[in-house]
């Protein structure tokens, strides 16, 4: 079973976004993939363009030869729900990906 983190960005991969805050957001420490949505709906893997159907691909490549990789998810506030959710279907569907939602800690 995937689990579900909310992540704390102390060092940002991801492309310039809005996020939003989240009292229980925690730092992680581990390998991971960066996927952003921009405000506008655009989806990049690691800087690089690309579209919600090539995502498994792209996390499955860039995966290697790791058994599990934490698969962050940078959504601009201002971008459609939809899109962020049909990214995570994507991600979930990756064996060894694990899923967090980036966010800013708030007060």
């Amino acid at each position: 079973m995937l689990s579900f983190l909310l992540y704390t960005l102390t060092r940002s991969e991801g492309l310039p976004v809005d996020l939003p805050s989240a009292k229980t957001s925690e730092p992680q420490e581990v390998k991971q993939i960066n996927i952003t949505v921009d405000s506008d709906g655009d989806i990049f893997v690691d800087r690089q363009p690309t579209e919600v159907d090539n995502l498994k691909t792209s996390i499955t490549n860039l995966m290697g030869e790791e058994e599990q990789i934490l698969v962050v998810i940078n959504g601009d506030k201002k971008a459609e729900h939809g899109i962020v959710v049909g990214v995570m279907d994507q991600v979930r569907q990756v064996p060894g990906a694990k899923l967090a939602i980036a966010s800013t800690k708030s007060d």
